[in-house]
């Protein structure tokens, strides 16, 4: 059977109700999840992967959330929020009676902590590694031309404003995210929060990140066993509602197929990422799976540090040499749809006439030789391994399909593999990389959120300059509504699809399955799935 988007997902914390504060005594209050990696780290500030931010979301909350079963924000630790005509100052009410889980209050003076806190980072912190977020979003830090944040005021306990240098569109939509959540500002400072070492490569997290995690959260941090599990208990404070769930095992299993046959032998209750091939057979066998709406986008990017990769020639060599439709259908989950531009079809700006690069590997071949490469050429291609992400479930089994299409039309490919953490520092942390595969899980329904955070200025990632494209985000960004930028976004995609920086191939529809004591889940598009709202049965 399937297991429903329920409207049981929807808080009941204006309900002036504690009728589930405690736990069903019949009913096994601890809830184990299959995590199909370890966390980077435990502060969100310096993460920006699934697996990390879903344990965050049971911990922190931030001055947003997000609508039950949607991408779209809404009140969270603040309860409203209003702006100046220009776009540019944000006055936030707060929620009263709220406090961290060290007993520390939230109040105006927590959130401007927080804000400035991300706002004077230096060094390592400022780093695309560790502060992924808060630079693509926000455009810089403290002493940066481009900065967005300019202030923020504690206007009294419960009122605080935060001033830019410029409108954001996405500016309260991007507050939804794990990155922006409010960390007690007494654990941040008692355990050297930013004192992060090592290096962009491979950073070192301070005691605060492996150990201290304090948040206003319905759940408090207990262990972490890295390469095994992080263990959460209820938050005995919390000013919402609190749930059926007592405590949270996330147990990490990086293996799709060893997370399946945990499901079956009841060592977990649920887990993510579920491999296509398993679908159908778990679901005839009584276990309960579902499908989030696709809000991904899976690429294979380009480094144009690479000489070769310079050439738009090669570029559009290698995105004719790509059958999209048969890699939808041989290797990606049921429900995945092919991928025209960066951005899935539900988001602002899709463009329906956007240039195309069909599957044409007579025209792959003839491009490669107008570009010198008429005897073949020889690409390092990075893929990671272990590990299953929303937007790439099997990246090994993507990572042959695409290899065997490459080499019909006289690409060699050189594979280089490696582990999901230091994948993403090779991405992110150096030039050290070929064509890659990546995608994204869109955090909010924002269009900025998908092409600004790949393409707003330069990256180690794409390793390209292009003023034209960069200041085009710039310019889309900052018009302050977003039904006023549809036209410049479409443009963009089509500014996007004819420099070719990557391949967008496909939307993929990421599937869960659960036991069958679990009888609601409050599956989200964006992952916003906060466990003090599942409902198990006996």
């Amino acid at each position: 059977m399937t297991l429903a988007l329920t409207g049981c997902v929807q808080s009941q914390r204006d309900s002036g109700t504690d009728d589930s504060a405690a736990p069903d005594s019949d009913v096994n209050s601890t809830f184990i999840f299959g995590a199909s990696a370890d966390p980077s780290g435990l502060d969100p500030a310096f993460a920006s992967d699934g697996e990390t931010f879903r344990i965050s979301r049971q911990i922190f909350e931030g001055l947003v959330g997000v609508e039950p079963g949607t991408a779209d924000p809404a009140p969270l630790l603040a309860t409203d929020w209003e702006s100046n005509e220009e776009g540019t100052s944000y006055t936030f009410d707060l929620q009263e009676g709220v406090t961290f889980h060290d007993g520390t209050e939230f109040n105006a003076e927590a959130v401007c902590a927080n804000f400035d806190r991300w706002y004077n980072w230096t060094g390592l912190t400022a780093t695309e590694s560790l502060s992924y977020y808060y630079g693509s979003l926000y455009g810089g830090f403290a002493g940066d031309e481009n900065a967005l944040y300019e202030s923020c005021s504690a206007d009294d306990e419960l009122t605080a404003t935060v001033n830019l240098t410029r409108p954001f569109s996405g500016f309260i939509a991007s507050l939804s995210l794990p990155a922006f959540a409010m960390q007690s500002p007494t654990a941040l400072e008692e355990y050297g929060a930013d004192d992060v070492g090592g290096s962009e490569e491979a950073p070192e997290y301070s005691e605060y990140g492996e150990a201290h995690p304090t948040g206003t959260g319905p759940f408090v941090f207990e262990s972490w066993s890295p390469g095994s599990e992080v263990v959460l208990q209820a938050n005995p404070d919390y000013w919402g509602e609190q749930g059926q769930v007592q405590e949270i095992v996330f147990r990490v299993i990086d293996d799709p197929t060893a997370r399946r046959q945990a499901l079956e032998s009841g060592d977990i209750d649920g887990y993510d990422l579920v491999a296509p091939a398993d679908t159908a057979a778990l679901d005839e066998a009584g276990f309960n799976v579902m499908q989030r709406d696709p809000f991904t986008i899976l690429y294979l990017g380009f480094n144009q540090q690479i000489p070769e990769l310079q050439d738009i020639r090669v570029r559009q060599a290698i995105a004719h040499a790509i059958d999209r439709e048969a890699l939808v259908t041989q290797v990606l989950p049921e429900g995945t749809e092919v991928a025209s531009q960066f951005i899935p079809p539900v988001v602002n700006g899709y463009n329906e006439d956007v240039t195309d690069y069909e599957y044409d590997p007579a025209r792959a071949q003839e491009l490669l030789a107008e570009a010198g490469f008429a005897d073949g050429l020889s690409l390092q291609f990075n893929y990671p391994v272990n590990v299953s992400r929303p937007y790439m479930p099997n990246p090994e089994q993507i990572f042959t399909a695409l290899s065997s299409q490459l080499e019909a039309v006289g690409i060699t490919v050189e594979p280089v593999a490696d582990e999901w953490t230091d994948y993403l520092d090779r991405m992110r942390g150096t030039a050290d990389h070929g064509i890659h595969l990546l995608g994204w899980t869109g955090d909010y329904n924002d269009t900025d959120n998908f092409v600004g955070v790949f393409f707003n200025g330069y990256s180690n990632e794409w390793g390209f300059e292009n003023a034209e494209l960069f200041g085009a985000l710039t310019e889309a960004r900052q018009i302050p509504q977003p039904e006023d930028a549809t036209e410049a976004y479409q443009e963009i995609n089509e500014q996007i699809a004819q420099f070719v920086p990557g391949v967008p191939l496909a939307h993929p529809a990421p599937s869960l399955a659960f036991a069958e004591r679990v009888t609601s889940y409050p599956a989200s598009p964006v992952n916003d799935e906060v466990f003090n709202m599942i409902e198990l049965s006996e």
